[in-house]
């Protein structure tokens, strides 16, 4: 960053210290917006201007204006997060449209979160009922034969505790996690792929869990709660295609199926999407109910998303009691319906949800 900025800003200045806001200082740091540099690159025009022994009302001003520009660096990476998420889903759907053969359906989900996500290996269990454990189905980017197939009773490892409870796990060490019940085999197949981090979202067909979607690296990692939501969303898709499959064997269609046998899938897929419209069909008695009440109940399904649909995490991130909590949910239920938080509802509402957002105005 070249001196000419600061002393740009500098001219600006007041001695009497109005420089705390001077429009000037925010030249550089727009040029740093432009040019998309990395939030360390923010600090160079205020190092500086230190350096150069500029005024402390030129410096006062370098820092708001510093302080500014991260805000609206941060904004705009979460819109194009957001908007590569939602493209994500849409290309996921649009792929599980165009294939009858489940397991190129669930092949798609796993490859799609995988990229997604950028993690090293994603991978789906199913439930087995007849056995009482859980099965590798589906896996993307996985080298180990023996990780391949493994078997997983419910409460075992990461995944079967998933299955047993319905509620996500996430860790950024898996062997050096004691929450999880450790057998020689689970471990000898994790330590043959080699994985680290591991989150584990549930597959639910209304209450019941059918199986658990992973993705994974070789790494220790944290997973962020957008990238827990997320893959929920891909787990989601996984439920409402198989349910889809399961129908399609019962003879619901056949070559004059219709878009709406899909449920949400032709929804997303309809030649005009009207994006607007879905939202508004979606969730657009939860909006009115929150602007004409002033209540919160927008924010609460988005912290319930994030927290994996469970109301005990939900509360913690709200700084609210349970009872709060299941109160909002109870009034999202006469809201939408009783089965909005069956699998392709759910979905619905997430991309509901996401595409509002989207749409909101970037904050300064």
């Amino acid at each position: 960053m070249s001196s000419d900025h600061v002393q740009s800003a500098e001219r600006s200045a007041t001695a009497t210290g109005a420089a705390a806001r001077p429009s000037s200082a925010e030249a550089p740091f727009l040029e740093l917006l432009a040019r998309g540099a990395s939030a360390d690159a923010y600090e160079q025009p205020v190092l500086l201007a230190r350096a150069e022994g500029r005024a402390a009302g030129l410096i006062a001003g370098l820092e708001y204006a510093k302080t500014l520009a991260l805000r609206v660096r941060s904004e705009l990476e979460g819109r194009r997060r957001r908007e590569a998420e939602l493209s994500a889903l849409f290309e996921t759907a649009h792929d599980l449209a165009g294939l009858r053969d489940l397991d190129a359906v669930l092949q798609a989900i796993v490859q799609r979160a995988r990229s997604l996500l950028g993690t090293d290996v994603a991978y789906l269990s199913l439930n087995d009922p007849a056995r009482g454990d859980t099965y590798m189905r589906v896996t993307e980017g996985s080298v180990a034969a023996r990780f391949q197939q493994l078997r997983l009773g419910m409460g075992e490892g990461l995944g079967g505790l998933v299955a047993q409870t319905a509620r996500p796990y996430v860790t950024d060490d898996y062997f050096r996690d004691e929450r999880f019940e450790h057998t020689d085999t689970i471990d000898s197949g994790v330590r043959d792929e080699g994985l680290v981090a591991i989150l584990g979202v549930p597959l639910m067909l209304g209450h019941r869990v059918i199986g658990v979607l992973f993705a994974a690296d070789r790494r220790a990692r944290v997973f962020e709660r957008e990238q827990i939501a997320l893959l929920g969303s891909f787990a989601a898709l996984a439920a409402a295609a198989m349910d889809t499959a399961n129908l399609r064997l019962l003879g619901r269609t056949g070559d004059g199926a219709a878009a709406e046998d899909f449920g949400f899938l032709g929804l997303l897929l309809a030649g005009d999407r009207d994006i607007g419209g879905f939202v508004e069909r979606t969730i657009g008695e939860v909006v009115r109910y929150d602007e004409r009440r002033g209540t919160d109940l927008l924010r609460t399904l988005d912290a319930y998303f994030a927290c994996g649909m469970s109301p005990a995490r939900t509360k913690d991130d709200l700084h609210v009691h349970v009872n709060t909590v299941a109160q909002r949910l109870e009034r999202v239920g006469q809201l939408l319906g009783e089965d909005w938080q069956e699998p392709a509802r759910v979905l619905e509402v997430q991309l509901a949800l996401r595409l509002r957002r989207l749409a909101a105005p970037v904050r300064r």
